[in-house]
């Protein structure tokens, strides 16, 4: 007797820096923790093209595929963060010096920590940083937005915790290759 099929819920997922500041992200975990991702979005636009003596119907050529902005919220961070030195340092840039570009992955989790579907975004940089306001009358969380431009993306489909390493792994692996 087959499983039944549940789609997973979106509120369990964590960010990793697959680049070249892999080591830094990681000696601040903080960056991995996120009240919101967003922009997960790619759209293939089509081209019209009328035929000379067809008049049934026009011709829907593909364009390139389009790809909206990641964008990631959470509480400010007010501790030492990758993410916000790196978003600081190439949003405030004068462009004399060439932009850090990184891989980020995300990852959507079980409620066992196991990895379901995790989404490459191939030299992510920064574009966009945005605080909330402040304002004495209310009680909130102050909210850190940071927006990253990207190539694209892929979807990585995990199935679990073994086979998503060597797949998270061989994908770092690829990147890190150019490939």
């Amino acid at each position: 007797m087959s499983e039944n099929y549940y789609p997973p819920p979106g509120f369990y997922f964590s960010l990793s820096v697959l680049g070249s500041a892999t080591a830094l992200s990681l000696l601040t975990s903080i960056d991995a923790s996120f009240q919101e991702i967003s922009g997960i979005e790619a759209e293939s636009g089509a081209e019209e093209l009328v035929e000379g003596g067809e008049n049934r119907f026009m011709h829907r050529l593909p364009k390139a595929t389009k790809y909206s902005n990641l964008i990631l919220k959470r509480g400010a961070v007010t501790g030492d963060s990758f993410l916000v030195e790196w978003t600081g340092l190439t949003v405030g840039s004068s462009l004399t010096v060439p932009i850090l570009t990184q891989n980020l992955l995300v990852t959507l989790l079980s409620e066992n920590k196991i990895p379901l579907i995790a989404w490459a975004f191939v030299n992510a940089y920064p574009v966009k940083t945005q605080i909330s306001a402040l304002n004495s009358e209310e009680n909130k969380v102050l909210i850190e937005s940071m927006e990253f431009s990207y190539n694209y993306f892929e979807r990585l489909n995990l199935g679990g915790a073994a086979s998503a390493a060597v797949k998270v792994a061989s994908l770092a692996a690829r990147l890190a290759a150019g490939v």
